[in-house]
């Protein structure tokens, strides 16, 4: 009988290996945009609607305020964004890109393809793995 608690036997080491080595492998494509993985995926967010508020980015992400507010600070600091509390209700903080942000799309445009050449992968491996992943974490 398989030992079950071998690490050569769970689904999760892999998987945290797999996780450990996609963002190793986004460090220098994004470090030339200034940008850290969580950031990267807040300028998705903010790509596809240019204007947010911190709450719907969360939602967006699963991140909490609490993971949000800092590295929204920096990058308004890198002038990516701009955070402006709303005029109707002080606890709402809406994030829209600045212009500098906006052309940063242009430039992570190639971020995808070079990712699945640097892993060689090819377009369907990655849809599979995607509609796996998708699979296991509907709740």
């Amino acid at each position: 009988m398989k030992d079950q608690l071998h690490i050569s036997e769970q689904v999760c080491f892999p998987v945290y290996l797999f996780a450990k080595e996609i963002i190793s492998q986004y460090r220098p494509l994004l470090e030339a945009l200034q940008l850290t993985y969580p950031q990267y995926l807040v300028m998705m967010v903010l790509w596809e609607c240019e204007e947010q508020t911190v709450n719907q980015i969360g939602e967006k992400l699963q991140l909490d305020s609490g993971t949000l507010t800092p590295l929204l600070k920096r990058m308004e600091h890198k002038e990516f964004v701009d955070r402006k509390r709303s005029t109707i209700d002080e606890r709402i903080v809406n994030i829209t890109l600045t212009e500098k942000g906006k052309a940063l799309k242009e430039e992570a445009a190639s971020i995808p393809g070079q990712l699945m050449e640097a892993m060689n992968l090819s377009v369907e491996d990655l849809l599979v793995l995607k509609n796996i992943i998708i699979k296991i974490s509907k709740k």
